[in-house]
């Protein structure tokens, strides 16, 4: 499987583009940055093309009321055409547009907004009135346009979001709607606000991932899992106060049964130490396929996020588990084994790889101190002022004897 973030970005430029995303499945090795910057390229150059006649279009708005012209527009003027026009109105008229917002019918709106330039909606947020949004964003919803109601969440401001909690009611169209959204700190502010938000909405996102497809709940680790640390702690504590241990392990086992165990480790590795411990405790982690799945993804893997994820749990479940992880990874090739201590290093991340290797066969601890046998010596010696600090010597006698230390 995919990338999630690279999958929706390909999607949303089939959209823009108006082809199937079948035809574009060949970019997916772009990755997600790529396909964000080209496809804002793309929408750059399609809405520039009619920019001059929209222009005319838009000197007319101070001349004729909206309540005469809007009427005629939606009786006339299709959807496509208003959505595409609405992005020279709204730069020149922004007000004028906002208040046009409230008076057109949230299908007619609905209808149009495929159409519009992204970049105007950013103008229109801070004018624009939410109750109307709200109607519209609804109606969205309501026919499913995931692919355009997402990308909006970019320009959501405090107070429509705030609108949206209270006067939107579908869980599950707001959950697949932000996977759609690229910017990760838009998402993480909106995930923030409904966190700490009165109606209480984020246990029933989180229930709503538990009971959902597989499909949704993809979407949901993509939203989720890319929100900033306290957000994402937050939101792990909910998950462990709503569902069950074998709702958890449900989850998790389709996590890893979709390859999306990346998106997993980048969640799992900002979770507080309460959940860490109740997920260390599932009987899940422990499966041959999870622990398969986990050791798949961080070899060669340089993220130190996901090496987080990894360790965080690795040093809390049972010590088989620990050994058994300990051994996958002693397993991998050593110009693999040589970049890990230039990513702990990064990330201060050497203690819980220490105690987790602290568990591990000797067998394996020789294999790693092999490959990082060729270290500079004021590495090693880094090295074994760690271990010496974590009182880990006894334990891990094997990597020091092989990277040749005394202690």
């Amino acid at each position: 499987m995919s990338d999630l973030v690279t999958r929706a970005q390909l999607t949303l430029l089939s959209r823009t583009l108006h082809v199937p995303v079948e035809r574009l499945e060949h970019l997916e090795k772009l990755g997600a940055q790529n396909l964000h910057e080209l496809q804002e390229r793309m929408a750059k150059v399609i809405f520039a093309q009619h920019n001059a006649t929209f222009s005319r279009l838009s000197m007319l708005v101070p001349v004729i009321p909206l309540s005469i012209s809007l009427p005629l527009v939606q009786r006339i003027v299709p959807p496509m055409i208003a959505g595409r026009a609405a992005g020279a109105i709204g730069v020149d008229h922004p007000r004028k547009a906002a208040e046009a917002v409230g008076m057109l019918t949230p299908s007619y709106a609905a209808d149009g907004a495929p159409y519009l330039d992204p970049h105007t909606v950013g103008q229109l947020a801070e004018v624009a009135p939410p109750g109307p949004v709200v109607a519209i964003v609804n109606e969205m919803l309501r026919r499913k346009d995931y692919v355009t109601a997402g990308p909006f969440l970019a320009y959501a401001t405090p107070e429509l979001i705030r609108a949206v909690e209270q006067g939107t009611d579908d869980d599950e169209g707001l959950i697949r709607s932000a996977a759609y959204a690229y910017s990760s700190e838009s998402i993480s502010m909106v995930v923030r606000l409904l966190l700490d938000g009165l109606g209480q909405r984020i246990p029933r996102l989180v229930q709503t991932m538990i009971n959902g497809s597989t499909e949704l709940q993809l979407a949901a680790l993509s939203v989720f899992s890319r929100c900033e640390r306290d957000v994402i702690a937050g939101i792990g504590d909910v998950l462990f106060d709503t569902g069950s241990a074998q709702e958890i392990g449900a989850l998790v086992r389709a996590f890893v049964a979709a390859g999306a165990m990346p998106e997993t480790l980048r969640f799992i590795g900002e979770f507080s130490p309460a959940a860490l411990d109740l997920l260390a405790a599932n009987p899940v982690i422990g499966e041959p396929e999870t622990i398969d799945a986990v050791a798949a993804v961080i070899d060669g893997n340089t993220e130190p996020v996901v090496w987080r994820g990894l360790l965080e749990l690795a040093e809390r479940v049972d010590p088989v588990i620990a050994r058994r992880l300990g051994g996958k990874v002693s397993r991998f090739d050593s110009t693999v084994l040589a970049q890990v201590p230039g990513v702990l290093t990064a990330a201060h991340l050497w203690p819980p790889l220490l105690r987790v290797l602290a568990v591990a066969e000797p067998d394996a601890q020789s294999r790693i101190g092999e490959a990082w046998s060729g270290l500079p010596d004021a590495e090693r010696q880094e090295m074994l002022q760690r271990i010496a600090d974590l009182g880990l010597g006894e334990q891990l006698s094997a990597l020091m004897a092989t990277l040749q230390i005394t202690h």
